[in-house]
């Protein structure tokens, strides 16, 4: 068999078709909580960091530089982003008991109360975007996760 053959059998199909739905499910789930957190007043990056803080109610302190990691941005960029919401009163800032160089970034009240309306309103928004992400987020992993299987040799169907 020549190799260009045994190439193409042995490659992957790409379901462009599945994978396109994803990411405009993917990209209409972002848009509608962007709107959203417009809606109330603050960018969708503002939202996307008080959630962190609030994810990391039970994990651990949010330091800059964890919500640097989870935001998936530049630490100065999260500064710049924890500054605004200080400006606002919705986050203050403390020193990291651990080690006193270290910020740990705090939700306040009204940070509290902004990213419960946010936080309610995606959920009640899944309830009717969110299958269709789910089931086509399940496709692209069931259609495309699928690698050929390679025949046993001297084994023939």
């Amino acid at each position: 068999m020549a190799k260009g053959a045994q190439r193409r059998r042995s490659t992957p199909r790409v379901d462009y078709e599945t994978l396109a739905d994803l990411r405009y499910h993917i990209r209409r789930f972002l848009r509608v909580r962007e709107d959203a957190a417009r809606s109330v007043g603050i960018e969708p990056q503002q939202y996307v960091l008080l959630l962190q803080v609030k994810g990391f109610e039970h994990r651990g302190p949010a330091t800059i530089g964890a919500l640097t990691e989870r935001l998936q941005i530049r630490h100065h960029a999260t500064v710049q982003l924890v500054d605004r919401l200080a400006q606002r009163g919705m986050v203050r800032r403390r020193r990291a008991e651990t080690d006193r160089r270290g910020v740990v970034v705090e939700l306040t009240s009204r940070g509290e109360g902004v990213l419960r309306k946010l936080a309610l309103y995606s959920l009640a928004e899944l309830q009717t975007g969110g299958r269709a992400l789910a089931s086509t987020l399940v496709r692209v992993i069931e259609l495309n996760g699928r690698r050929p299987r390679a025949k046993a040799p001297g084994r023939t169907r």
